[in-house]
């Protein structure tokens, strides 16, 4: 529970383990690769204690290294796969999502709140693409601006979706963008009585998706799934008259077979 996490100054906080992780973090999309002096930089650390954790994890096999530079290594993935397999109801669902895209040819996904930010865990992609970056297993967009970001910002508790709202960075994508933080509540909040949310070209200019929560058969949230569209192709009384209905039938069956 929110009130038994452990803060930096608890006795039990392990931060060695915390410094580790942050470590694996500092490398993305953008920084695959970098010199001891650029992760030190990306983690705060100074160069000694960045050098002692990143030849640790070079020696558990978690980073390669070739010369000066650093990168991870696969065996990374089974971290996530931990996660996938400890959570037996993906295999379910990614069904579901592959039917949706074989009925209306649509991209369907999985995804949970991470922060401050949706991760995609289960995926099914239609053929055509529809951002500059791929979306796949592991893709983290920011909550405020997706359809399943708003979904499951809409099942928090009225406290925590305050405390969200004070502390979240609202960028602006495109000129659709919502950056007032009490329009993004208000959109929240219709979200949380409509049971579904629309993030029309918010992100990303031509791309139009539809979200609803997923539940398991105990009630318990197990996230948010969604269509993707193209705004060219599918507008929005398409969106909400047609592939909201066959949402709300897979969600249905999700909450049937997962307990």
């Amino acid at each position: 529970m929110q009130q038994d996490t452990l803060q930096p100054d608890d006795r039990d906080f392990v931060t060695a383990l915390a410094s580790g992780l942050e470590v694996i973090l500092a490398f993305d999309g953008a920084n695959p690769r970098m010199t001891l002096s650029e992760v030190a930089a990306r983690t705060g650390m100074n160069r000694a204690r960045a050098r002692r954790f990143l030849l640790t994890l070079h020696s558990l096999g978690y980073v390669r290294k070739q010369q000066r530079y650093f990168e991870l290594a696969p065996k990374v993935l089974q971290l996530g796969y931990s996660f996938l397999s400890a959570n037996n109801y993906r295999s379910v669902i990614q069904q579901y999502l592959e039917d949706i895209t074989a009925e209306i040819g649509e991209s369907s996904s999985l995804g949970v709140l991470d922060g401050d930010e949706v991760i995609y865990v289960a995926r099914s992609a239609a053929k055509h693409r529809l951002m500059a970056i791929t979306l796949s297993v592991g893709t983290r967009l920011p909550a405020a601006h997706t359809s399943m970001g708003r979904v499951l910002l809409a099942q928090l508790p009225d406290a925590e979706l305050d405390a969200y709202l004070e502390r979240v960075v609202l960028e602006r994508y495109t000129d659709k963008t919502i950056t007032d933080k009490d329009e993004l509540k208000a959109c929240v909040l219709k979200v949380r009585k409509q049971g579904y949310a629309v993030s029309d070209q918010e992100l990303d200019s031509g791309l139009r998706s539809l979200a609803i929560p997923a539940f398991d058969a105990n009630g318990r949230l197990l996230g948010a799934i969604n269509i993707s569209t193209n705004a060219a192709r599918i507008d929005l009384e398409t969106l909400t008259g047609h592939f909201l209905p066959l949402l709300q039938k897979k969600a249905r069956l999700i909450r049937t077979h997962v307990s």
